[in-house]
């Protein structure tokens, strides 16, 4: 009965810090350049992320920045701000996977992994095709 109990229990444990960590990256983070929040959430069971908070929100003009670079042109004119850039991760492993990065600065969308490095440091690695051909970005977490 004790074995019982003490493999219960384990298996408990093993699902709370399991849950915990597919967590882990819910939160606001500092993109590499320093110049944007990006808000990550949970929404069901995948994760999203949209920006938050942009160092410099207004274009030469004095007017909020919106998604020039966007190849749709019905989109050209959504605000930067607010926009979701990140879409549909799914939690694997301590890997944040098959989900896609939107990069206003260029109008493109990248297939997408996210790891964690420590507590405070986000590995967004962007790429076509296969990962090995992409870059990584570090993000820091906004505190």
């Amino acid at each position: 009965m004790k074995k019982l109990f003490l493999i219960m229990a384990m298996l408990f444990a093993t699902t709370i810090i399991f849950a915990q960590s597919a967590d882990a990256i819910v939160g606001k983070w500092l993109n590499k350049d320093g110049d944007a929040h990006i808000q990550i959430y949970k929404k069901g069971s995948t994760y999203d992320g949209k920006l938050v908070w942009l160092k410099n929100p207004k274009d030469e003009n004095g007017k909020a920045k919106v998604d020039t670079n966007n190849p749709s042109a019905n989109l050209k004119n959504r605000p930067i701000l607010g926009l979701q850039i990140l879409n549909d991760f799914s939690f694997d492993d301590g890997t944040w996977e098959d989900g896609t990065i939107y990069d206003p600065k260029s109008g493109k969308i990248y297939s997408c992994k996210i790891t964690m490095n420590g507590n405070d440091k986000l590995n967004v690695r962007g790429y076509m095709g296969i990962s090995l051909i992409g870059r990584t970005d570090v993000w820091t977490r906004v505190k």
